[in-house]
């Protein structure tokens, strides 16, 4: 979800007040998910890298958070939301982390849609959990290091139980990874859009869609087609 320092700053407008839009545009994408029929809807809300940012700026993101928790969360709960939270709580202050766990657990019987939030979430930081986690069960003999393969490393990792995302959409037209879901999108399509993250509406979801249904998927194999003309 990228773009709100930069939404705000062609306005004239403080960093924070495009935090503050791309929150609405997160009310949207749920609600877009949701209506569209898509099961599994991840947001990069804040990653770990972010720390680096000015104090002033962490700080109003952390109470936006706070304020859409409180806010959207009974209306969530209403839609059959689930909500799931990835990245590292160990450094997370006790009222963010109270919050999260909050909002888990009152909508863990939820299946209309799971709504992921990747919060101090990075893709290295996810795998490294992951390897240290069953080093770990490696060295108290709970498992043999010889036996570890794709799938022991997936449980362990944030997302276990979340299908690998098809789709990974980046607004503000920059095309780059940033760290996200980087074991689990080996195989995603990649969509990248122009427009800024406050801006990102349903019409916006739909194009990104359109484009990932034109896409032809392989998973490393050849297509039927490809078959057929002898490539």
């Amino acid at each position: 979800m990228d773009g709100n320092g930069r939404w705000a700053q062609q306005r004239g407008q403080a960093r924070t007040s495009g935090h503050r839009k791309g929150v609405e545009a997160v009310r949207q994408a749920v609600k877009s998910a949701g209506e569209l029929g898509i099961k599994y809807l991840t947001l990069f809300a804040f990653s770990s890298e972010n720390w680096r940012r000015p104090e002033d700026e962490v700080n109003d993101l952390m109470n936006l958070l706070k304020f859409f928790v409180r806010r959207d969360l009974a209306e969530l709960h209403r839609e059959n939301v689930r909500v799931r939270v990835i990245g590292d709580r160990k450094t997370l202050k006790p009222d963010i982390l109270a919050l999260l766990t909050e909002a888990e657990e009152l909508t863990r019987e939820n299946g209309a849609l799971e709504l992921i939030i990747a919060f101090n979430y990075g893709g290295r930081d996810d795998i490294t959990r992951a390897a240290r986690l069953l080093a770990m069960r490696a060295a108290r003999g709970e498992i043999a290091p010889e036996n570890i393969d794709e799938d022991m490393i997936g449980d362990a990792m944030d997302t276990s139980g979340v299908p690998d995302p098809d789709l990974v959409i980046r607004t503000s037209g920059e095309q780059r990874i940033s760290n996200f879901l980087i074991w689990q999108a080996a195989y995603a399509e990649f969509v990248f859009l122009p427009c800024l993250w406050p801006d990102f509406d349903r019409s916006e979801f739909e194009e990104a869609l359109r484009q990932f249904s034109s896409r032809n998927r392989r998973f490393g194999a050849v297509a039927e087609q490809d078959l057929a003309l002898g490539s």
